[in-house]
């Protein structure tokens, strides 16, 4: 598989926090990574960096043969770089349908209003949300707003997509729901990064796991080789979830 993107030497510092520390990184075209580590370890600065909210303070940053170190956002999703966020925050008064569509415009700002909502009625009936196409983001449950922040993603037309924590306050049908939905987006050729705490969901579906400590990768490789690593046992996963693991094969 061809490389989609590559980091650097990537560097960032929030005053005197050292977020991430020289990171060096590819991801290929078709690939599902799964990127994972403890609370503060710099999974979703990794994410900002990359897509222009955060700019790296040193390193370069190569996303489909562009460098894309100093790009701004809207830049970054024009070239086919999407997100979902892990605090989801829907236009709370628009409809289903016109976030989604508000998004499509936002990353294509040649498309009509009309080929928009179009489209965000295909990406809504693939999350299962053309029933609440009319209603107002407000109403919709928590699982209804994690799949209309995976339907706005999609409206983007993504190349790259980088789901963060899309799994997060989901009881355990809907995580099952999401996987499957995620299982069907690599299915269709999408490149996809996740940040994932639970580690069935990531053993399921990505083909490569990247931990990150203390904003420096530690570990890069097949799930099962990554998580009976030494060092990822004691930075994040701990022995008992290892052992565990290792029981289950």
């Amino acid at each position: 598989m061809s490389e989609l993107l590559r980091l650097t030497g990537v560097s960032r510092r929030f005053s005197g926090l050292q977020a991430l520390r020289d990171v060096n990184l590819s991801v290929a075209r078709g690939e599902v990574l799964g990127l994972i580590g403890p609370n503060g370890a710099g999974k979703t600065t990794l994410v900002n960096t990359i897509c222009g909210v955060t700019p790296a303070n040193t390193g370069s940053v190569v996303f489909d043969g562009k460098d894309i170190t100093r790009i701004k956002t809207y830049q970054a999703a024009r070239l086919g770089l999407s997100r979902t966020f892990q605090i989801v925050q829907p236009f709370a008064e628009f409809s289903a349908l016109d976030n989604v569509a508000a998004a499509a415009l936002f990353s294509q700002p040649g498309a009509s209003l009309k080929s928009a909502r179009e489209a965000a009625r295909e990406h809504l009936a693939f999350v299962g949300l053309e029933a609440q196409a009319e209603q107002p983001a407000a109403t919709l449950t928590l699982a209804m707003r994690k799949r209309l922040e995976l339907a706005k993603a999609l409206a983007m037309e993504p190349k790259l997509l980088f789901l963060d924590e899309v799994n997060a306050g989901l009881n355990s049908a809907e995580v099952e729901r999401a996987t499957k939905l995620i299982h069907q987006l690599a299915a269709g050729g999408i490149t996809i990064v996740m940040i994932e705490h639970l580690m069935k969901v990531v053993l399921n579906v990505c083909t490569r796991i990247v931990v990150l400590h203390n904003g420096h990768p530690i570990a890069d490789g097949p799930p099962r080789e990554v998580i009976s690593n030494p060092a990822v046992v004691e930075a994040y996963l701990g022995q008992q979830y290892a052992q565990r693991a290792a029981r289950h094969g």
